[in-house]
């Protein structure tokens, strides 16, 4: 699936149509990679998503504290940004193994700076910086992946 958004504004409200299509319950476990370039708008659209799930503080980028931990109504949102990782091998002082479990949504920026350290996603999202905004494809790479396009699709 692509998209193509203007403005922060839809990058936003993207992400967020993508967070109210989520096909799991409260015991499912799902991975986001977002993918892209300095200001492709992973953070945006985190940030819709996010807030579409009940998160009402503001969502800023973790690129300084990595992880930030999101509860909500007795689910959690991982926010990761490995940015700054400087070996695959750091991911494991994260502490992201425990938040790997039923209830949980991690969105991960930068995720091929964590190499084979992170578990597969359910969805690829790669954000592309165009001359006119930015670009959005979306790919499934799990069974809960293809239904959460199918829902995205017909939403």
């Amino acid at each position: 699936m692509r998209r193509h958004t203007r403005t922060a504004e839809e990058t936003a409200d993207f992400g967020s149509q993508l967070a109210r299509t989520y096909p799991g319950g409260d015991d499912s476990f799902a991975v986001l990679y977002l993918e892209g370039e300095l200001g492709a708008g992973k953070t945006t659209f985190a940030g819709g998503f996010l807030r579409a799930l009940g998160v009402s503080e503001a969502v800023r980028s973790p690129t300084y504290t990595l992880v930030e931990l999101y509860p909500v109504r007795g689910r959690n949102f991982v926010h990761v940004d490995l940015y700054r990782l400087r070996d695959p091998e750091d991911v494991g002082s994260l502490g992201l193994r425990d938040w790997a479990r039923a209830g949980t949504v991690w969105l991960i920026e930068w995720p091929e700076k964590g190499g084979d350290r992170l578990p597969r996603p359910d969805l690829m999202v790669r954000f592309t910086v165009g001359t006119r905004g930015h670009d959005i494809e979306i790919d499934a790479r799990s069974a809960t992946g293809q239904a959460w396009l199918g829902r995205l699709a017909a939403s």
